[in-house]
């Protein structure tokens, strides 16, 4: 039972646990061959359709300086071209997404879809100020991230100077430190590493480390932390987890991941 205040902020009441947070939004097998791209419109749209209320997206900041839902650094990968994203602008960037989806900007995103609650990875820091100027205003939706805390406090900063508080989850150093202070079994530096932590969203593993474990739970449930795991597409996988104790499910099959979890 999580008994913290982090709980309490509004991104958490959308839905009771699990929570199903659909991973770039949702592209199908169907979607996919008929072209349609992750962190697109589309895709987004289609997480909305199936019944998911958290969309788990990226941010990246374009040229002329709009922020986008996009993941890698450069083009390659989903457009094929060798562009980083950076130097790419958003009309340049709309035109190469148009048959694969559409482009979403955060702005776009937060206006498009008022219901969803949006999980934001900051991937560049030239993003983060423009992510937490952005999100401002839809404070009580948006949940902000980053592997760098870096990243993610600049953002949350920009946003509580707009007058904004956002949830956020543990960048990479704070989850190490955790986990070093849960071998250790000292509360004392579990509730100070998680101090301003809403949740851990973080992988069943890495490489050899075991990164998920009752213990852990255990200890982010005694500080109202949630656990968030990514990325989950095995329904078992995904009902094995639960009950384990895990609070969300983050996945590219938000729609399989909501049967299979009944929210």
């Amino acid at each position: 039972m999580i008994a913290s205040p982090h709980a309490q902020h509004p991104w958490f009441g959308a839905t009771r646990t699990p929570r199903v947070l659909a991973h770039r939004g949702l592209v199908t097998t169907d979607a996919a061959a008929a072209g349609v791209a992750e962190n697109s419109f589309a895709a987004v749209a289609a997480a909305h359709a199936v019944g998911a209320v958290y969309v788990e997206s990226d941010c990246h900041l374009t040229a002329d300086g709009v922020v986008v839902l996009f993941h890698d650094d450069d083009l390659s990968r989903v457009t094929g071209d060798p562009r980083p994203i950076a130097e790419v602008t958003s009309r340049e960037l709309d035109a190469l997404m148009a048959p694969l989806g559409g482009l979403i900007t955060l702005d776009q995103a937060l206006a498009a879809f008022p219901t969803l609650r949006f999980n934001l990875d900051v991937k560049a820091a030239a993003a983060a100020v423009g992510v937490g100027r952005s999100v401002a205003r839809a404070a009580d939706r948006v949940l902000v991230t980053s592997f760098s805390d870096d990243r993610r406090r600049a953002a949350l900063a920009a946003a509580a100077a707009a007058g904004g508080r956002l949830a956020t989850s543990a960048g990479m150093g704070t989850i190490a430190r955790l986990l070093a202070a849960v071998a250790l079994r000292s509360d004392r530096l579990i509730a100070r590493t998680l101090a301003g932590i809403d949740a851990l969203q973080v992988p069943e593993r890495h490489g050899r480390l075991r990164v998920v474990t009752p213990r852990m739970i255990d200890a982010a449930h005694r500080h109202g932390v949630e656990v968030h795991v990514w990325t989950v597409n095995d329904p078992v996988d995904m009902q094995r987890l639960v009950a384990l104790g895990v609070d969300g499910i983050v996945t590219d099959r938000a729609d399989v991941a909501v049967r299979a979890l009944a929210v």
